[in-house]
C-alpha cells in the first residue's frame, strides 16, 4: 500500500526559480489596490492542507484535506470527519485505496444540485485500486445527520496518475492531476485533469489527462459534447497543461478555466466546446529538439539565458503556430507563472462594482523562505464575458497564503482555503 509522500522541492527547482525570480519586480499587482472593506473570519484552522470546499444553501460546508480526507462543517461550527484515507485518524469511514503523494491526494469536492433529494456528493482523489494507480471521481451518499458517507461509486476511474519519476528535473510522482470538480448551470459535472508530465497526454484522444470532462452523475458523457472525431465522448476540451480552476459566468453560463503555466504564462480561458487548449510539450513539435523523456514542458535550457517572453516563444503555453485554431486565453498573468489555483465569481450587490467579476487564487512561488505573488486577483470581464477589462489585486484583511481554493458561499461571502491550514471567510463591508 502507498503512503503519504509529500516531496520537498528539488535543488534543480530552486535553481530554476532563482533564475526566474531574479527578474521579477518587487510588486506583482496588476492594478491599483481596491478600496473594498472586507470583514474577515477564520472559519477553520489547524487543518492539514485544505484543498477544496462545497456548500449547501444553509451554510453546511464539505471540505477536503489532501492527505486526510473528506469532512463537513455544520452551520453551528461542528466538524464531522466523513471519509478518511491512508492512515488518517478519526474518520467515520475509511478508504484504504486512497492515498496522497506529491501533488495528488483528495482534491476537489462538489455537491449534487439535487442533494436535498439524493444526498449525493462527489470527490476527486488518487487511488491505488487499479495498477497502475489512477485519479478517480467518486460519488458518495451522506447520511441524514451528516456523520458518515456510504454507497461509494467510482463514476470516473481512468484519469491518469503519474506513477514514477522520470529523468527531467520535475519528475516527482503524483504531479499535474488537475482535480477541480464543479457542477455547471447545465446540471452536468465538469472535471479538470492534468498532463502528469507526460508529453503524449495533452493531445491524446483517449488518455483522459489534460482534459476538461463534462459528464452526468453516472460518469457518462454529457449530451452535446462535441470533441474531434475519435476522442473520448466525455471530453469537452483538451490540450491543457494543469487546470485547477473552473467557474461559470453568472450571466452567460460560460465555463472559464484558470490554468498553471510552465515557467511563464498562467492562463484564463473561456472554453469552447470541442476546443484545443494548445498545450503540446512533445519534443518533435515545432523542431524543438530532444527533450528529457520527450517532455519539453520546462526543460533546463529554457531557463538559461532566456527571459519569460523568450521561454514562451520556445515552449508556448498555447501553441498557435501548431494549432492556429486553439482557444485564445483572455489573461496571461503578465507572462508570469505563479500558481493559479481555483476560480469563482463574486455574486450579489454587496460586492459593488465587483459583482459578477471573477476571482482567482494565486499560490505564489516560494523561494528562499520568501513567497512571491501570493494573492487573490479580481478579473473584471466585459459584458459578454469574453475579454478582460481590468485586473485588481484584492486588498486582504488577513495575511496572504498559498490560496488553494476560492469559493463563493451561499451567504455571498468569499471563502479561501490556504495550504497553511486555514479556511478564511471574507464578507464585503456594508
Amino acid at each position: 500500500m502507498l503512503h503519504r509522500r509529500h516531496t520537498a522541492a528539488a535543488a534543480a527547482t530552486a535553481t530554476a526559480l532563482a533564475a526566474l525570480l531574479a527578474a521579477a519586480p518587487a510588486a506583482l499587482a496588476q492594478a491599483g489596490m481596491n478600496t473594498t472593506s472586507l470583514q474577515h473570519e477564520v472559519v477553520l484552522d489547524n487543518l492539514q492542507t485544505p484543498w477544496d470546499m462545497a456548500f449547501l444553501d444553509d451554510g453546511t460546508m464539505f471540505f477536503t484535506e489532501i492527505c486526510e480526507g473528506l469532512s463537513v462543517r455544520m452551520p453551528d461550527g461542528a466538524v464531522n470527519k466523513l471519509l478518511g484515507m491512508d492512515d488518517a485518524q478519526g474518520y467515520a469511514s475509511m478508504a484504504d485505496d486512497l492515498f496522497c503523494e506529491g501533488q495528488a491526494g483528495m482534491l476537489g469536492v462538489a455537491v449534487d444540485p439535487d442533494f436535498a433529494e439524493n444526498r449525493r456528493i462527489y470527490v476527486f482523489s488518487a487511488s491505488e485500486m487499479s495498477d497502475p494507480q489512477t485519479n478517480r471521481v467518486m460519488r458518495l451518499v451522506v447520511n441524514e445527520d451528516f456523520t458518515d458517507v456510504s454507497e461509494r461509486t467510482d463514476i470516473v476511474d481512468d484519469i491518469p496518475y503519474k506513477v514514477a519519476p522520470t529523468d527531467h528535473p520535475f519528475g516527482a510522482p503524483g504531479a499535474h492531476n488537475g482535480g477541480r470538480i464543479r457542477f455547471g448551470p447545465d446540471g452536468f459535472l465538469w472535471v479538470t485533469t492534468g498532463d502528469n508530465h507526460n508529453p503524449e497526454i495533452p493531445q491524446s484522444p483517449t488518455l483522459m489527462g489534460s482534459k476538461v470532462l463534462r459528464i452526468d452523475t453516472d460518469g457518462a458523457a454529457a449530451p452535446g459534447n462535441s470533441p474531434p472525431e475519435g476522442f473520448d465522448p466525455r471530453t469537452y476540451t483538451y490540450g491543457h497543461r494543469n487546470v485547477q480552476g473552473i467557474a461559470f459566468h453568472p450571466v452567460t453560463g460560460a465555463a472559464i478555466i484558470a490554468e498553471h503555466g510552465p515557467w511563464h504564462s498562467d492562463e484564463i480561458t473561456v472554453l469552447v466546446n470541442g476546443g484545443n487548449g494548445g498545450w503540446d510539450p512533445r519534443d518533435e513539435m515545432a523542431g524543438r529538439g530532444e527533450c528529457p523523456d520527450g517532455y519539453c514542458g520546462y526543460m533546463p535550457n529554457q531557463m538559461e539565458g532566456m527571459n519569460r517572453f523568450e521561454r514562451a516563444a520556445f515552449m508556448p503555453m498555447t501553441d498557435f503556430e501548431t494549432y492556429p485554431d486553439a482557444m485564445p486565453p483572455i489573461w496571461e498573468n503578465n507572462g508570469w507563472s505563479q500558481g493559479t489555483s481555483s476560480a469563482a465569481f463574486l455574486e450579489g450587490e454587496a460586492w459593488g462594482d465587483w459583482e459578477n467579476a471573477m476571482v482567482v487564487g494565486i499560490m505564489g512561488i516560494g523561494f528562499g523562505g520568501t513567497p512571491i505573488g501570493q494573492r487573490i486577483d479580481v478579473i473584471e470581464l466585459d459584458e459578454e464575458g469574453t475579454s478582460v477589462v481590468d485586473v485588481t489585486e484584492m486588498t486582504l484583511p488577513m495575511d496572504a497564503g498559498r490560496f488553494r481554493s476560492v469559493v463563493l458561499g451561499p451567504d455571498g461571502s468569499l471563502y479561501a482555503a490556504v495550504d497553511e491550514g486555514m479556511i478564511h471567510k471574507m464578507t464585503p463591508g456594508q
